[in-house]
């Protein structure tokens, strides 16, 4: 495994919708480190098939290994996250996404072509990492090669425990590979087209439940559904203990 090059993000405001409650919102985010690519094998190909579940425990030895305080408590099936602490991480989706679309930077966005790899590529896996142009933030495949799990719940009131990916993959068509499409699976699958970038930094106070978009309190309250439910939905009733 390669250790990670890391890019300084700079804080900003990111606007975000939520399309199935219909609701908008603008994220304030602190500055913070992310990984230039995928993290990467040491031949250059990105990790993937990589459990969520696994991704938070290499973030954790990654970060006692370099003498950073881990940022994960793993008790069980619950995962806790100190954002105060130093250590590696997954990126919450709202830096993700201030990440990807270069918020702060004045460039022009490159075409996709240049800058992902997808299903217009004609390939039947993952490529190199950094083997296309980098964004304006000097980050490279945040769009297409393999999708990059975050911190947060897809919709706890939906999906019970299904964690974020964002990204796109290289078998994706263009319409999946932009920087406001998400997807989600269990924590405990494993995707052939799934990898992760680390991120790193202290973002919050000494026990903070909310940072970079992400709140404990409003996972609980979107999970708080009541009355009939759709066909599949299954909330995360252990949000509400």
């Amino acid at each position: 495994m390669l250790p990670p090059e890391f890019v300084d993000i700079p804080g900003g405001t990111l606007h975000q919708r939520d399309a199935r409650t219909g609701t908008e919102r603008d994220v304030e985010l602190r500055p913070f480190r992310l990984g230039s690519t995928t993290l990467a094998r040491a031949d250059g190909m990105p990790m993937h098939g990589i459990r969520w579940n696994d991704a938070i425990r290499l973030c954790n030895t990654m970060s006692a290994d370099a003498g950073r305080t881990p940022v994960y408590d793993v008790t069980g099936a619950h995962v806790a996250w100190d954002a105060s602490a130093d250590g590696y991480r997954l990126p919450t989706e709202a830096e993700w996404e201030h990440a990807c679309r270069a918020s702060a930077a004045t460039a022009a966005p490159a075409p996709l072509a240049a800058i992902a790899w997808t299903a217009g590529d004609g390939i039947d896996g993952p490529q190199p990492v950094a083997g296309k142009e980098p964004n304006a933030l000097g980050l490279h495949d945040m769009l297409g090669n393999v999708w990059e799990w975050c911190w947060d719940y897809a919709d706890p009131a939906r999906y019970a425990d299904y964690r974020s990916l964002r990204g796109g993959g290289w078998a994706d068509r263009a319409f999946s590979v932009r920087a406001s499409v998400r997807r989600g699976t269990a924590p405990d699958a494993l995707l052939e087209d799934v990898g992760l970038r680390i991120a790193q930094g202290a973002v919050a106070e000494p026990g903070a439940s909310a940072a970079q978009g992400w709140s404990a309190a409003a996972d609980r309250e979107r999970a708080d559904i009541r009355g009939p439910l759709p066909v599949g939905w299954t909330p995360l009733r252990e949000l509400l203990d």
